[in-house]
């Protein structure tokens, strides 16, 4: 079983990041990551991914009816290694540390067993799971089960404010922000974010939580886009927003909620907040309407704010 945030990888020396669960026409729905070259694993810009793919391996192009859009997807006779974020942090929580990440990612989860957290429970995805982490590598936590991701951002809001963890300076926000290439302005890129929780630093290292249900019910409602549109509106249940796809509920007369495939806009806005979206109307045979933000991975000029009433 194939969980998003887990990374595969393939003979050609391919690595690609699982983006949903299950299969689809009995392929892995993922977006490659990392290509082998001489000089060791390097990563991939979306446009650089893509054009490998193109001209090397077109037959892990993918386009999804389910969503709508172009991505990778990999068959299972073509996965060598199956990288699975819990099997990694347990597997280095064991071992000696070999580096500087890897000591920020022990103190950090020892300093959340220390505080009540069954660390059996969490998972480590990223340039770590893979082994190709840097100096400058950040640490990206996965919270598998909705209850056990709560916890952690409580605990971490509670660790800042015992001084045990940083919260990111403006430096740390800037990186964050360019990495993000979100269409929102920094002030409202870093306003939505500071009350999210699921971002703080360890030794100076930035770290993110990120949230997996296993839960998650096999959707195969497909939709068909319906152009761009640009709306407001009031959030009434925000029950799912940090899931995969992020989903907030809307009270609107025609449309039934907001859909984020993008984690900037993951946990974005709360209930009974006016929101403005910016994102691609979809509809399904049955008839129901949603707002889709992320229809391509870097979503441009798309996005999810919340507004003054």
């Amino acid at each position: 079983m194939f969980a998003a945030k887990d990374f595969i990888e393939t003979a050609e020396g391919l690595i690609f990041a699982v983006v949903a669960p299950g299969l689809e026409e009995d392929k892995t729905l993922c977006f490659l990551r990392y290509v082998l070259a001489p000089s060791g694993w390097t990563k991939l810009t979306t446009e650089q991914a893509n054009a490998l793919l193109q001209q090397q391996y077109p037959a892990y192009l993918h386009y999804s009816p389910v969503l709508d859009a172009h991505l990778h997807a990999v068959a299972a006779d073509n996965i060598i290694k199956h990288h699975q974020p819990q099997l990694r942090l347990q597997q280095l929580l064991q071992a000696q540390p070999h580096d500087d990440i890897e000591r920020d990612l022990f103190d950090l989860a020892k300093l959340f067993q220390q505080h009540g957290l069954d660390l059996t429970h969490l998972g480590v995805t990223g340039s770590v799971l893979v082994g190709v982490q840097n100096q400058h590598s950040d640490l990206d936590l996965v919270c598998y089960g909705r209850a056990v991701f709560h916890q952690c951002r409580a605990l971490t809001q509670k660790l800042i404010a015992q001084g045990l963890l940083q919260d990111l300076d403006h430096e740390d926000w800037q990186q964050s922000y360019q990495r993000r290439c979100c269409a929102l302005s920094f002030a409202d890129y870093v306003r939505h974010e500071r009350r999210k929780g699921n971002k703080a630093m360890i030794n100076g290292r930035k770290f993110d939580l990120n949230f997996i249900d296993h839960a998650t019910n096999e959707n195969t409602v497909i939709y068909q886009k319906c152009g761009a549109i640009v709306l407001q509106c009031t959030v009434i249940d925000d029950t799912y927003s940090f899931d995969y796809p992020a989903e907030f509920k809307i009270d609107h007369d025609e449309i039934d909620a907001i859909v984020s495939f993008t984690a900037t806009y993951t946990g974005q806005a709360i209930n009974g907040e006016t929101v403005e979206v910016s994102g691609t109307l979809e509809q399904s045979a049955h008839g129901v309407k949603r707002i889709v933000v992320g229809s391509s991975r870097e979503a441009h000029g798309e996005y999810i704010k919340v507004i003054n009433k």
